[in-house]
Order: structure tokens, then C-alpha cells, then sequence
């Protein structure tokens, strides 16, 4: 009797662990920021990995890292297992805003018109191993905001009319192996896109804009085809609001949107609403680990209904989450909860597959009271 009692407190003690997030079962990484990761005087705005080697981009001038610091203009890298930081520091003279590895290349887009002392407007292809910048360049009328790859091709989304001189919509795509302006894939936004994912065939795209090619149905987030640019017929969601930040884990498509208090949305791969979160500012940064949505933003607190008011706030309730926050695949929150300081917050977040982590990049200086200056690993 006494052995059969013990095993029904170990049960009732494991369900209890299970439905409160604790050990793993709500959330894949843990709420404490590690203390190894460097630390930046300005904003993080683009992550990406080359394995276990982090990249980071945005406005920054200097890195600290194990209590030296030393000049990194808007470029910089690090060992995610130690936080060391490399050598590797091409200077941009102007904000990076997004940066993605493919093969033996980073590509960056942002501001810049020079990195590593070449002319190269705001689009530019670095080697992961040294100073060197590639012979990819291309003329930008406009803004460039978002990058991807898939399908062979690197995708540009942003506020633009024109690459080299071509005609070209806030959307472009370069052949990988070429570097050359792809005249195949050609849709047109008729406002800022902000963000890109891929999925299957597909090449998501989030922004402000209110048609993809005069389609219906394709306002502020939409599907095109990776090879022909053609526009999904099967994808026509409704985002409430300005996309800022797109996620794909398998058939589910998450984004994270501004407006008047900020949401975290998951639709199915035929746009149809799984879940969604309020909170009561914006939501900027958006990624999956293991069923797990992570989302970042300038928020303060997660509402417990989708109902807000003026100003973004909550009209039935909150939670307190600063800037980060963890939802469930059944759209619940879980206790995840790291507390960021900063008007802006979080701009960016990604998960690293190599060392199976959690990175947070922007405004922020703190994470539970710990200098954090513009970067976390979780």
C-alpha cells in the first residue's frame, strides 16, 4: 500500500511538472541568459550561423567580450560555445539589418554603402573566415530590410523600385551560383516587405503591403512560388496588422505584427488562424524550437484574451511578459518568461540548430537585471 501511494505522488508530481512547463515539457530552452555571449554599445537587429559560430549585424560600433572591448562596426562574430569573439570584422559604414549564411558566404543588406572598404550598396557577400567581401554587388534603389535562401536563390525583401538599374518591387532574387539578378522571379509588392521565410516551395512574405501582383486576399502577408514568383492561390490569410517577422515549422505558419498592441499569429499552410496572443505593444521577432513559439517585441505584458483597447492595452487581464515570451503548439503561454528592459526591446530572434539555442538580438541592455547590452543566448 505504501509503495503503491508513492508511485501515485511521483505520478501526481510528474502531471504537475508536465502542465507547469517545468522540465522541458513547455518550453525548449531555458528562461536564465547565459553569461558568455558578448555584449554590443548598439542595436542587434540580424542573426545568423554558420554551425556553432554566431553572426551578428545592426548599428553597434564596439563588442565587449570577457571584459575587453574592441571596435566592431555593425559586423561582428562569436563562438556560441565559449562567447569568445573572432577575428572576423568587416566594417559597414551604416546599419546592417539583415544577415543569412549559404554555403561558403554571409550576405548582408542594410544601409551600408562601403564594407570592408569596398563600395557595395546595401547589399554585399563576405567571407565566413576572413575580412574578404565577395564580387556580388548590385545597386539598390531603395531599402533593404529581409533576406533568405532557398531553392538556389537568395531573396531580397524590403523598400526598393529598381536592382542594377532592373525594375523591381520591394522583391528580388539572386542566383546563388551566379550572384546575377534572377529575371525569373519577379512579383511585386506594392509596399515594404519586412520579412521572409521559406517553406516547401514556397517563400512567405511579410510586410506592410496591401497586394502581391494585384492579387486579393494577399494583404500584409502572403505565399509566392520559389521558382516562377507566382503568387499562391491556396495562401490568402488576413493579418490583422503589419508583418514584421515570419517562422515556418512544418504545415504552420507563425508571424509576429505590430499595430495597436502587438500579436503573435500561427495560421495553417492554407492560412487559417491556429492560434493567436496579444500583447500590449509590438511584437517584432518571431521562431520555433521543438513546438516551442518563441516571440520578441517592445512589449510589457501578454493579454489573457485577444481584446485590447487604447494604446495596445489589455482590456481582460494580463500576464507580465518584458519582451519575450513562449506560446505553446495549442497557442498557450507558457511560464518562459525572461524579463528585457528598453523602450524597443527585442528586434530579432533565431535559434541555433548547432548548439541548440536560443539568441536574442536588439535595444535591450538587460535580461533579469543582468547586463545583457543588445544580445542573449538562452
Amino acid at each position: 500500500m505504501r509503495e503503491f501511494l508513492r508511485g501515485r505522488a511521483v505520478a501526481f508530481a510528474v502531471v504537475v511538472l508536465l502542465l507547469s512547463g517545468v522540465g522541458g515539457a513547455a518550453t525548449a530552452v531555458g528562461s536564465r541568459a547565459r553569461s558568455v555571449a558578448p555584449t554590443f554599445n548598439g542595436g542587434v537587429y540580424a542573426i545568423a550561423h554558420r554551425g556553432p559560430i554566431v553572426y551578428v549585424g545592426g548599428a553597434f560600433t564596439s563588442a565587449t567580450s570577457a571584459g575587453k572591448t574592441v571596435p566592431r562596426s555593425r559586423l561582428a562574430a562569436f563562438d556560441a560555445r565559449s562567447g569568445a569573439l573572432l577575428s572576423w570584422a568587416p566594417e559597414a559604414d551604416a546599419t546592417v539589418r539583415a544577415l543569412v549564411s549559404a554555403g561558403d558566404s554571409i550576405y548582408a543588406a542594410g544601409d551600408f554603402h562601403r564594407v570592408g572598404g569596398k563600395k557595395r550598396d546595401s547589399l554585399a557577400r563576405l567571407s565566413p573566415v576572413s575580412n574578404a567581401v565577395g564580387s556580388f554587388q548590385h545597386d539598390l534603389a531603395g531599402t533593404a530590410y529581409a533576406l533568405h535562401t532557398a531553392h538556389g536563390r537568395l531573396y531580397l525583401g524590403g523598400s526598393f523600385t529598381a536592382v542594377g538599374g532592373v525594375p523591381r518591387r520591394n522583391l528580388a532574387a539572386f542566383t546563388l551560383a551566379t550572384g546575377k539578378l534572377d529575371t525569373r522571379w519577379r512579383p511585386s509588392a506594392d509596399d515594404t516587405v519586412h520579412a521572409l521565410a521559406a517553406g516547401g516551395r514556397r517563400i512567405y512574405l511579410g510586410g506592410a503591403f496591401h497586394k502581391v501582383d494585384e492579387v486579393r486576399g494577399t494583404l500584409r502577408l502572403a505565399a509566392v512560388d520559389g521558382v516562377s514568383g507566382a503568387v499562391d492561390p491556396a495562401f490568402l490569410p488576413k493579418a490583422p496588422a503589419e508583418v514584421r517577422a515570419i517562422a515556418v515549422e512544418g504545415a504552420s505558419v507563425s508571424v509576429a505584427t505590430a499595430g495597436v498592441g502587438g500579436r503573435a499569429i500561427s495560421y495553417t499552410d492554407r492560412g487559417l488562424v491556429r492560434w493567436q496572443r496579444v500583447f500590449d505593444g509590438d511584437a517584432a521577432a518571431i521562431t520555433t524550437l521543438a513546438g516551442i513559439t518563441y516571440v520578441g517585441g517592445h512589449f510589457d505584458a501578454a493579454c489573457t484574451t485577444a481584446r485590447n483597447g487604447a494604446h495596445g492595452a489589455c482590456s481582460d487581464g494580463s500576464e507580465p511578459r518584458l519582451k519575450l515570451a513562449a506560446v505553446t503548439r495549442a497557442g498557450q503561454l507558457t511560464p518562459w518568461a525572461p524579463s528585457g528592459n528598453g523602450v524597443i526591446g527585442v528586434r530579432v530572434l533565431a535559434v541555433n540548430q548547432a548548439t541548440g539555442t536560443l539568441q536574442a538580438g536588439g535595444d535591450f541592455t538587460t535580461i533579469d537585471g543582468k547586463d545583457r547590452r543588445r544580445f542573449a543566448i538562452f
